[in-house]
């Protein structure tokens, strides 16, 4: 497994691979449908171009991203296939945002974290800050959290 930076090319990879990690909790397809037309789940080359956007290849196969949105210093995306939830690779990605975060010269950022994926933050030493409306859907709350770089 290594990590590297997203480029331009893997846009729709991103895509799928994000629509894929969301489908995982049981969303209807209704709900995901209307992320997809919201961009919430599209990682497009311009987004690609302007952010800082990793990726963890195995055997040829993307298998995890993330991604910061510096300016509102924020983790905007964090996406596993399906397949790799549960099998540690989430705290093997931590680890590499974390670092990733103390080079972009971040001491502290954002989740609007799903709610499936709260728990997960939480073991991770984000903390629950309060909540935040959806960007797709303005009437549901998120968790926002907040971690601190060491």
């Amino acid at each position: 497994m290594f990590f590297r930076r997203a480029q331009v090319a893997d846009s729709k990879i991103l895509s799928n691979l994000a629509y894929r990690s969301k489908a995982y909790w049981g969303y209807t397809e209704d709900f995901l449908q209307k992320c997809k037309d919201k961009d919430a789940l599209t990682v497009t080359k311009d987004y690609i171009e302007k952010n800082s956007v990793y990726l963890i290849e195995t055997d040829n196969k993307v298998v995890a991203f993330y991604s910061f949105a510096i300016n509102e210093k924020k983790l905007d995306a964090l996406f596993l296939d399906p397949d790799y939830i549960g099998k540690g690779l989430g705290k093997l990605i931590w680890n590499h945002l974390l670092n990733k975060a103390k080079e972009l010269e971040l001491r502290e950022f954002t989740i609007d974290s799903d709610p499936h994926a709260e728990g997960f933050y939480l073991k991770m030493g984000a903390q629950n800050i309060g909540s935040t409306p959806s960007t797709v859907f303005p009437e549901r709350s998120l968790p926002l959290m907040k971690v601190k770089v060491n």
